[in-house]
């Protein structure tokens, strides 16, 4: 059911499709769920049991705190609500016990829970109210307004939303597809570090702050002793017990403030990361995270597959690939997103 992957370059979509996407059954016949916010329909998702020495997804006592758990947060706003229940979908349809994985949402409506139960009736998951009032003063424009969005921000706050018997966490952003089992990323070390990501070593890391900042000691200084590597912050495993302790959020609060005053990035919620992380982050194998499959900020550019196998497919970047197949101009690469969708037609 699950799938070791290596791909060389830009694969055709068609054969990819063979390696990646669900067996090409129907979904569920129309157990359509009527949303206000998705016109006409999210199907609801079938319910994957993988694995017979799985326990049952029945047994009342897996509550939050349960240890034996895989702990999944994913934001869920109108705009990106599509995606992330794709991605939820591809996390149950890989996962070898999909039972065992809970997910937290956080959101900044109040009116999403009832539609994740309809599509997800047997889903372990919370949701969790974020007040964008708490970073909206700390919010500096950015190079595209996608990014200025306070739940983007909920990510620095996983320490104080989750529940302190949460002690690790997997973030995900809502533009990506699991094709692996995500047990296998939860149980990645950190060592000594409190987040583990892919890190991109080859990539320019200047670029990712304004000239003032690595023309005034007291800023660019911050990487003195370290070896920073870029990191997509959509894919991270987080210690959120280290992370309390040591009080990151505050840290990323206090670059916000100074990037408010004097102007040292572009690039909305990464670069906090990369100031408090960057060179001191747990190395996470590349294929949890293929990412840039949105274009990044060119529009209607598409994007290959990097070398290596694959576990996690991100359209980070500007393009999205609903939106893209919505408007029948997508990209190859957008039908390995396509079959995980619970949008209500057929593309």
């Amino acid at each position: 059911m699950l799938w070791i992957m290596r791909f060389s370059g830009f694969i055709s979509a068609a054969m990819v499709m063979i390696i990646l996407s669900p067996s090409l059954q129907s979904f569920p016949p129309a157990e359509a769920i009527r949303s206000s916010h998705l016109d006409p329909y999210l199907r609801k998702a079938p319910v994957f049991r993988n694995a017979a020495e799985c326990r049952s997804s029945d047994r009342r006592e897996t509550g939050v705190c349960d240890p034996s758990l895989v702990h999944v947060a994913i934001t869920l706003d109108v705009e990106y609500l599509r995606g992330s229940m794709a991605a939820v979908h591809s996390i149950l349809q890989h996962s070898m016990c999909p039972e065992s994985v809970f997910f937290h949402f956080l959101v900044s409506e109040t009116d999403l829970e009832t539609l994740v139960r309809s599509t997800f009736p047997k889903l372990k998951f919370k949701v969790y109210y974020f007040d964008p009032e708490i970073v909206r003063s700390l919010i500096s424009t950015s190079v595209r307004q996608a990014l200025e969005q306070p739940l983007n921000y909920a990510r620095n706050y996983l320490a104080d939303l989750l529940e302190p018997c949460v002690r690790r966490v997997i973030y995900l952003d809502s533009d990506l597809v699991v094709v692996d089992d995500i047990a296998k990323l939860w149980t990645t070390s950190l060592g000594a570090k409190t987040i583990g990501a892919p890190e991109y070593c080859h990539t320019n890391f200047s670029k990712y702050f304004t000239a003032r900042f690595w023309s005034e000691r007291r800023y660019a200084g911050t990487f003195e002793g370290r070896k920073p590597c870029y990191f997509n912050t959509g894919v991270m495993v987080i210690d959120l017990a280290k992370w309390r302790r040591v009080g990151y959020t505050k840290r990323i609060e206090r670059w916000m403030e100074i990037q408010r005053n004097d102007r040292i990035y572009e690039l909305g919620s990464l670069p906090p990361f990369l100031l408090v992380f960057a060179g001191q982050v747990a190395p996470i194998e590349h294929r949890w995270n293929q990412h840039g499959l949105g274009g990044d900020n060119v529009r209607g550019s598409c994007r290959d597959l990097h070398p290596g196998p694959v576990s996690l497919l991100h359209w980070s970047g500007s393009g999205k690939p609903w939106s893209r197949l919505d408007s029948r101009r997508p990209c190859p690469l957008d039908a390995l997103w396509a079959p995980y969708d619970l949008y209500g037609h057929s593309h």
